[in-house]
């Protein structure tokens, strides 16, 4: 028998988004919805408004239109993994030192408690990266690095995750257990929100993909969506 969905992801309701950015305008009228507990993907050409779209989001830029993220539950936590991190690569911070940075508000000379530190080595292990928590973050590679930025993001445990471009630069075994993860997470019934750009990827594992290029392209199930002739008008857009 199959085990229930337990259903604590929000909906999340884009209603006639726009963004402008010195002038320029980058998203324009932009409408979609994300249903409770699916993987829903972001497809465009770069320059389309897609990590606009994200930070919007996630509250970091100014835009009009709406945004409502309707949650289902008391617990509402979102997590979000950005493409990159802008960090001085030569600071001595150890992946211990930054996950600790990222999953407190006390500061890092001030320690973790027990139980955080239970937490961070579970997160670490969920992407197979605990045996490199003393290692400098900043001698990581890129998909180790990308390894890690999930693992933050998993704590505490979201019913909203939002990824940009999860799986660049991951080597296949750090693929697998991004899918791994996002899948498990699927299961419980969170919601996902990810600008995408493996096509193979997004038949696998996507719901639903939203195409956008400042407006709304395309919209709906990955079988529909991902046509030559879309994808072809995708990827050569100006």
């Amino acid at each position: 028998m199959e085990k229930e969905k337990i259903l604590y992801g929000p909906e999340i309701i884009f209603d006639n988004l726009s963004l402008k950015l010195g002038g320029n305008l980058i998203l324009n009228g932009v409408s979609f919805t994300v249903q409770p507990g699916t993987i829903h993907c972001i497809l465009g050409p770069n320059g389309g408004g897609k990590t606009s779209l994200i930070r919007s989001l996630l509250g970091q830029m100014p835009h009009e239109g709406d945004i409502r993220i309707l949650w289902k539950s008391a617990l509402q936590t979102t997590g979000y993994v950005p493409q990159a991190l802008d960090i001085d690569r030569t600071l001595p911070l150890t992946v211990l030192d930054f996950m600790t940075m990222m999953c407190q508000r006390r500061p890092i000379f001030a320690g973790s408690s027990a139980a955080k530190k239970r937490i961070i080595h579970q997160a670490l292990t969920r992407v197979n990266m605990v045996d490199k928590k003393n290692f400098l973050f900043g001698g990581l590679s890129g998909g180790e690095r990308q390894r890690v930025l999930l693992a933050q993001a998993l704590i505490p445990e979201p019913g909203l995750l939002i990824l940009d471009e999860p799986t660049s630069g991951l080597d296949k075994a750090g693929a697998a257990i991004m899918r791994g993860i996002l899948e498990e997470l699927k299961s419980r019934g969170t919601t996902m929100l990810m600008i995408h750009h493996d096509l193979a990827e997004v038949r696998e594992i996507g719901d639903m993909v939203t195409v956008i290029n400042k407006k709304v392209q395309h919209s709906g199930k990955p079988v529909d969506i991902l046509t030559p002739e879309i994808i072809l008008n995708i990827f050569s857009a100006k």
